[in-house]
C-alpha cells in the first residue's frame, strides 16, 4: 500500500520547516529566521488517525524576477533551482499544504505561490489535483486566528490557522489532511517480482529499461502503473514474470532542468515502495553524489533489495585498478549497504547489460532465502563465544536463541536477557556473522530482540 505523499509550498519564512519538523517528530529540518535557509527537500514520514503518509520539505518560492531584490536572502543565488524543485512537489504530491504568515498577511509573494499552484494543478474527475490545503501559520492568538479569514482572497478555500510553533491548531489540520488524501486501494495479486528503476535524473534509467526490454528472451507488455506519469513494463524474462518499475516522469519530453536532481526523491520513493529490488543506478562520468547516497538510504529504510549500477562506463578513462579504486570509493560513501553487489556497465554500448537481470534475480532470490534454526543458533553462539557483548552497566547481552520468522526480507527473531542491551554495534557485528554463513546478497535483513519470558 503506498503512503500518499505531502508537499510543504509557500514563500520564504512562513514556517515550512518548523511544520515539518512537527509532522515528523525530530528536528530534521534546519530552522532559522533567514529566509531561505531551506534548499534542499527533506522527505520523512508521519501518521495520523491510523494514516501513514510522507511529508516533503521545499525551498521557499521567490517570486523575485532574475534575481532582483529577492526574499530569499539566505538563497539569492539559488532562486531558479529551487522553485524548480518545489514545483515538482507540487505536480507530485497526493496533497499541498500552502504555507502563509498570519503576522504578515496576504502579500503579493502569496498571491504568486497561489498562482503557481494552480497552474500545477490537474483536473482529476471533475476536481482540481492535487488538493490544496491553505494554512496560516503563526497565529498564535485569538486576534491572529481571527485575522485568518482575509486569506480567503487567494481562492483557495478555508484557510486553518495553526502555530507550527506550539502546535496549535495542527490535530484539525491534519484531520482535514488525511479527509483529503485518496481513497485507499487494495492492490491486486500480482506473483511478479518487481524491479524498480531509480537514480537521478539523466543517468541512463530510460535506456537501460529499453535494452531490458528489447532482450529476445522478454516477452513485453505495458500496463498502467500505480505512480503518477510512469508505465510499468510487464516482461517474462527465462520462464519468470518480471514487472519493471521505471520512475515516474523519466518519460516526459523534454530536458531535465540543470539542478533539479536533488529534486528527483519523490519519484524515486514512489518507485521503491512498490518494488522487490531496486537499479540504483550512478553516473560513471560525474561519480557518486549526495543525491545518490539518499536515494540508497531510502532503498534501505523501505527493506527493499538493491543492486548497484555504473552507468557510462565506456566513457570513463581507465586502468587495471580503475574498477577496483571506483568500487572502494562506492563501498565508502555507501558503506550503510556494503552487502550490495555492484556492476559496471554501458547502456550505450551494450557492456554487461546482459548481466543486469540475472543479477537482479539473483538478489531477489536472496530476498526469499531461510536459514534453519539449527543453522542460526550455530552461528549466533559462535558469534557470542568469539566476541561477547559488552556493556558499560555492568549487564551484557546474552542471546538464548533465535529463530528466522520471515523472508522477503529476512527477518530474525531473537530471544534475549534484556533487548535494551543490544547496541547497535554488536547488532551489526551479529549480521555481520550471520552473513559469513549466508550473505544475503543484496538484501536487508533485520536482528529483531525480544525478552524470554
Amino acid at each position: 500500500m503506498q503512503k500518499p505523499f505531502v508537499a510543504l509550498v509557500g514563500r520564504p519564512n512562513v514556517g515550512k520547516s518548523t511544520l515539518f519538523n512537527r509532522l515528523a517528530g525530530e528536528p530534521l529540518a534546519i530552522v532559522d529566521d533567514t529566509p531561505g535557509t531551506t534548499r534542499d527537500r527533506l522527505l520523512s514520514e508521519s501518521e495520523w488517525n491510523g494514516r501513514a503518509f510522507h511529508i516533503v520539505d521545499t525551498g521557499g518560492i521567490d517570486p523575485s524576477v532574475g534575481g532582483k531584490d529577492p526574499l530569499s536572502i539566505g538563497s539569492a543565488d539559488y532562486i531558479e533551482q529551487i522553485r524548480s524543485g518545489a514545483e515538482i512537489a507540487i505536480r507530485e504530491a497526493d496533497v499541498v499544504l500552502l504555507l502563509t504568515d498570519a503576522l504578515s498577511g496576504v502579500t503579493p509573494a502569496d498571491k504568486e505561490v497561489a498562482q503557481i499552484l494552480r497552474r500545477n494543478q490537474k483536473i482529476v474527475d471533475g476536481k482540481p489535483y492535487p488538493p490544496v490545503l491553505l494554512v496560516v501559520n503563526k497565529a498564535d492568538n485569538e486576534t491572529y486566528r481571527m485575522g485568518a479569514a482575509q486569506f480567503y482572497e487567494l481562492g483557495l478555500g478555508e484557510p486553518y490557522p495553526i502555530s507550527a510553533v506550539h502546535g496549535t491548531g495542527t490535530g484539525d489540520l491534519l484531520d482535514v489532511l488525511v479527509e483529503s488524501f485518496p481513497p485507499e486501494e487494495k492492490e491486486e495479486e500480482d506473483d511478479s517480482v518487481k524491479i524498480a528503476l531509480v537514480g537521478k535524473p539523466n543517468v541512463g534509467k530510460s535506456s537501460l529499461l529499453n535494452k531490458l526490454v528489447g532482450e529476445e528472451r522478454a516477452i513485453v507488455s505495458p500496463i498502467a502503473g500505480t505512480t503518477r506519469d510512469a508505465v510499468d513494463t510487464k516482461i517474462i524474462y527465462d520462464g519468470i514474470p518480471v514487472t519493471l518499475i521505471d520512475t515516474a516522469g523519466i518519460r516526459r519530453r523534454g530536458k531535465v532542468e540543470p539542478g533539479v536532481e536533488k529534486y528527483s526523491v519523490i519519484r524515486s520513493m514512489r518507485a521503491i515502495e512498490r518494488a522487490d529490488v531496486g537499479l540504483l543506478m550512478i553516473d560513471a562520468v560525474t561519480g557518486i553524489t549526495a543525491q545518490d547516497a539518499h536515494i540508497a538510504g531510502y532503498v534501505l529504510e523501505a527493506q527493499k533489495s538493491t543492486v548497484v549500477l555504473v552507468n557510462k562506463w565506456d566513457a570513463v578513462e581507465k586502468d587495471n585498478e580503475t574498477m577496483q579504486q571506483y568500487t572502494e570509493v562506492i563501498r565508502r560513501d555507501l558503506k550503510f549497504i556494503a552487502y550490495v553487489p555492484i556492476l559496471f556497465i554501458s547502456v550505450k554500448s551494450g557492456q554487461r547489460v546482459d548481466q543486469v537481470m540475472p543479477l537482479a534475480l539473483k538478489v531477489q532470490e536472496e530476498r526469499l532465502a531461510r536459514l534453519t534454526t539449527g543453522q542460526l543458533n550455530r552461528i549466533l553462539q559462535e558469534a557470542q563465544d568469539n566476541h561477547a557483548a559488552t556493556s558499560s552497566s555492568g549487564r551484557s547481552l546474552r542471546i538464548y536463541y533465535g529463530t528466522q520468522v520471515r523472508s522477503d526480507p529476512p527477518t530474525f527473531m531473537l530471544y534475549c536477557n534484556d533487548p535494551k542491551l543490544a547496541h547497535f554495534t554488536y547488532v551489526r557485528y551479529l549480521e555481520n556473522q550471520i552473513r559469513k554463513v549466508y550473505p544475503f546478497s543484496g538484501t536487508p535483513i533485520r536482528l529483531v530482540f525480544k525478552a524470554r519470558r
